[in-house]
């Protein structure tokens, strides 16, 4: 990869109109007074790079939950999953990334399978790093099953500044692990809810990148807390 590659990267089609947008009011603004077109430019440049789309490296390994998300890990609780998913009621391990104003918001597949559900609920725009963001805020929920019924529930929750939440599956869709399912505006959340008995190689503070960082091992034995990418 040379410098321009790591500088100019893929935009996802969702950003184009706001790109647009941003960049007209830059132009306006500059007619007005000069200082405000450079600071139109530069939230324009901001916008750009909130919707960039990088192609990203998937392990590949049926052992692998793979994050959804760029961001942090928030939170790791042990908690009811949404009955809409139909994954159970009794309490899973939920990893929770919070991805800022910063982060790509592209959302990726854990695992291969097949979208066995979609269901979108409205709600309010609490802070998302607050656990009670789970329940409380807007968020669109996803199921996806393998062929040997292993399932994950993904719960897109928005935030103080997202305020549209996209999902690019309907139930039926089958996807590979790391392909394109969503993105949420501006900052937000996801919530991963892992199989029973699954815990996470993941901990708090740690940094992930969708598609690539290893969030849980199926087989317990090359669990390895701390260590994934």
């Amino acid at each position: 990869m040379n410098m321009m590659d790591a500088v100019i990267l893929p935009m996802h089609p969702e950003g184009r109109k706001f790109v647009a947008i941003f960049a007209a009011a830059a132009l306006i603004l500059g007619l007005i007074w000069e200082p405000f077109f450079w600071a139109g430019l530069g939230l324009t440049i901001w916008c750009y790079y909130f919707f960039r789309d990088p192609e990203r490296v998937v392990p590949q390994s049926d052992n692998f939950i793979i994050s959804p998300a760029d961001g942090v890990v928030s939170l790791i609780q042990d908690v009811a999953p949404p009955p809409e998913m139909g994954i159970g009621e009794e309490p899973l391990t939920r990893v929770s990334v919070f991805m800022n104003v910063f982060n790509c918001h592209v959302n990726r597949a854990c695992i291969d399978g097949t979208v066995t559900n979609v269901t979108y609920h409205h709600g309010k725009f609490l802070n998302a790093s607050l656990d009670k963001a789970s329940e409380h805020n807007e968020r669109n929920s996803i199921t996806i099953t393998r062929s040997d019924d292993l399932k994950i529930g993904i719960t897109q929750i928005a935030g103080l500044v997202a305020r549209r939440i996209v999902c690019f599956v309907e139930e039926g869709a089958t996807l590979s692990a790391g392909d394109r399912f969503g993105l949420i505006r501006f900052g937000s959340r996801l919530d991963i809810y892992l199989p029973k008995g699954v815990m996470p190689a993941v901990c708090l503070g740690q940094k992930t990148t969708a598609g690539e960082t290893v969030l849980a091992y199926l087989d317990q034995g090359e669990a390895r807390v701390g260590v994934a990418k």
